[in-house]
């Protein structure tokens, strides 16, 4: 009686672990894609997970198992070069923001007192 109690609770052990294993799969496949591929297949596994409905896991297998393209960089070029043509600065990258921001202490404590409050603007909350 107590080595079948002990074979019931490896064995529900057993395929409870092996079920999310299988369950995990898609977000395991997609853990080397884009971040937000990543996200999707993620959530779709919650759904599925939660919501017992099998079509969510399906969706999720499938979105892993594509490469999406990466329509981001080519936008980001064809906006820049857009920004050259008309004139305009081109927005700058977070990256190059937080460099300026480090910057800009030194470039204020080099200027005078004067022509540093003659340059400040109030911008309004509107």
């Amino acid at each position: 009686m107590v080595a079948m109690g002990i074979f019931l609770i490896v064995a529900v052990l057993v395929v409870g672990n092996f079920y999310l294993q299988l369950h995990t799969l898609p977000e395991r496949m997609a853990h080397k894609s884009q971040k937000l591929q990543f996200e999707i297949v993620a959530v779709l596994g919650l759904l599925a997970l939660f919501t017992h409905v099998h079509l969510f896991w399906i969706a999720g297998l499938f979105l892993a198992l594509i490469d999406l393209p990466d329509f981001g960089t080519p936008l980001r070029s064809i906006a820049s070069s857009v920004e050259k043509i008309a004139g305009t600065a081109p927005n700058v990258n977070a990256d190059e923001r937080s460099d300026e921001a480090e910057d800009a202490p030194v470039a204020l404590a080099s200027e005078k007192p004067e022509s540093r409050a003659s340059k400040t603007k109030v911008h309004g909350h509107a």
